[in-house]
């Protein structure tokens, strides 16, 4: 979307009304070449105006489907709060659609030998927002506030980095010294958003500046926050002085409604407010915005992945028979083909980890007698069976997708109660095990782009307590094997261990395995940029978005 600052004919009357009284008389006579000056003056403006069009401001409006709970880069934990952290901060480091490391605040980078120091150069023209430079100092005191407040991404670091392990070698070399080997580190590091330490020491207070960063940005992102009302919008500026600079036409705004209703999102792409869809709409909403002529619908397959997490720690999932049924009773074909497009997931490793997945393991089926039968086994058979099926409300896709699960599950002899939550909410809820529903439908994409991102979060006991673990394993084996893949930097080796991992996991079934995500965007067609990358909301960093148009 286009905005026009509307001054021009305001502008006009005011110079206007400026050449008048600015004349000069010159011997009680006003000069005679007045009409040419005029008229030079008028021919000026105009072409003022005609370039007007170039001086426009480019404001992208996407929805997203869910609230963002914080932009303090040690609290972020969700996929839409590391959406406004990727603009609003910059890391030493970031990722590309390939999973690849790229260059962010540092230029370069060393790995010790024995892989367990790191130890990254910053630019010398990184700046924050208010220009002063990024140091190592800075780096320093956002990786001690990240372990002091062990929120958010600081379950990456844990017995990885300790307080004292990073240090400040001059005033741009930073280096991290592990606690031990651990393979996945320099893809975790993207995750660690870099704070103005003298900006925030400013307002610390008595919780290191949790109150103040809660609604305010200390980073060196090339967004700035305009704008918040958490239950409905977020908007962003662009830092004309960000360090990296912008190339072609970049995005000034970003806005981002917060609506999951499908009639909300139509109406908005009716009106030309909308420039981007998120990726959660029906297909309906996604037909009806081509439709308009105003957008192309773009896809990508992704290495995200959408489970029916199944809490093992109560009733009736506590049961292994009852979660084998679940599998069984699941209708993969109509999910994936008719209410929301997606790829085959036969594990809890997207197939893209091509290196690491355990392609012997078969796709699941749709069996309602097998499942019949895993009932029967189960320490619940011959009763009726209460479960609760939760999903995020407002979610029409999710919504079809557990009235399909109940259809099926009341074949068996369930008692299904439906539970539709805000995100908020659920998140909340999936603090404690008693508190988790049976069984929720949840998207986990990695959270960096490595294999140990989708086992260490889900099914670490270390990582338990959050909506990305709601299965609650807490299995000392699954731990084993995790920690063992984390501590060799063998590929070959950690490629064993991840496949014997997921023959574990799906034999423990603690999920049924859903699909992986394909990504769709219905986009203006004058806007480009986006590519699927594998960690979080990286592919939302508007710094690689431009305008065409």
């Amino acid at each position: 979307m286009l905005e026009r600052d509307g001054w021009l004919r305001d502008s006009f009357m005011k110079w206007q009304g400026a050449i008048l009284l600015g004349l000069k008389w010159e011997q009680g006579i006003i000069s005679m070449n007045m009409p040419r000056i005029l008229a030079a003056s008028t021919l000026a403006l105009l072409m003022t105006s005609v370039a007007a069009p170039a001086m426009a401001q480019v404001v992208v409006t996407m929805n997203t489907v869910q609230i963002f709970g914080t932009i303090d880069p040690a609290k972020i934990s969700d996929y839409t709060d590391y959406m406004a952290g990727v603009n609003l901060y910059d890391g030493l480091v970031s990722v590309d659609s390939s999973g690849s490391i790229i260059p962010e605040l540092a230029e370069s980078w060393t790995v010790s030998d024995d892989a367990k120091e790191v130890t990254y150069k910053i630019r010398d023209d990184a700046t924050f927002a208010d220009g002063s430079p990024v140091e190592a100092s800075d780096v320093v005191y956002t990786v001690e506030r990240l372990l002091r407040i062990n929120q958010g991404p600081a379950n990456l670091f844990a017995d990885v980095l300790a307080p004292g392990s990073v240090v400040a070698v001059d005033a741009k070399t930073v280096k991290f010294t592990l606690s031990k080997t651990f393979a996945p580190f320099l893809t975790t590091v993207p995750a660690i958003f870099i704070l103005n330490a003298d900006v925030v020491k400013e307002h610390e207070g008595t919780d290191d500046a949790q109150e103040w960063l809660a609604n305010n940005v200390a980073g060196a992102g090339a967004y700035s926050l305009k704008s918040w009302d958490r239950g409905s919008q977020m908007t962003i500026t662009r830092n004309p002085d960000y360090y990296k600079g912008f190339t072609g036409k970049p995005i000034d705004e970003v806005r981002w409604i917060i609506t999951n209703d499908e009639a909300t999102v139509r109406s908005l792409a009716a009106s030309g407010e909308l420039t981007m869809s998120s990726q959660f709409q029906s297909p309906e909403t996604y037909k009806a915005l081509v439709d308009m002529g105003r957008f192309n619908l773009v896809t990508q397959d992704t290495a995200t992945a959408f489970y029916l997490k199944l809490n093992t720690q109560i009733a009736p999932t506590d049961d292994i028979h009852i979660r084998k049924a679940l599998a069984l009773a699941t209708d993969y074909q109509t999910i994936r083909e008719v209410i929301l497009p997606g790829g085959e997931l036969s594990t809890p490793l997207p197939k893209v980890f091509a290196e690491f997945h355990a392609g012997d393991i078969p796709a699941p089926v749709y069996d309602l007698e097998a499942a019949k039968a895993e009932v029967a086994l189960s320490k619940y058979a011959g009763q009726p069976i209460p479960i609760t099926l939760g999903y995020v409300a407002d979610t029409k896709f999710e919504e079809e997708i557990s009235l399909l699960m109940q259809a099926n599950l009341e074949q068996l002899g369930f008692v299904v109660t439906q539970k539709a939550d805000p995100w908020n909410v659920i998140t909340e809820i999936a603090s404690k095990p008693e508190t988790t529903p049976a069984v929720n439908q949840i998207f986990f994409g990695p959270t960096y782009p490595s294999p140990d991102s989708m086992f260490f979060t889900q099914y670490s006991s270390k990582a338990a307590g959050t909506w990305s673990s709601m299965e609650w394993v807490n299995d000392p084996e699954i731990d084993q094997l995790i920690e063992d893949a984390r501590g060799t930097g063998d590929v070959a080796k950690q490629a064993e261990i991840y496949k014997t991992l997921q023959h574990k996991l799906v034999d423990l079934q603690p999920d049924v395995f859903l699909q992986t995500q394909t990504v769709q965007h219905a986009m203006d067609k004058c806007l480009t940029g986006f590519e699927a990358v594998p960690m979080q909301s990286f592919d939302y960093d508007f710094t690689r978005y431009q305008w065409t148009c």
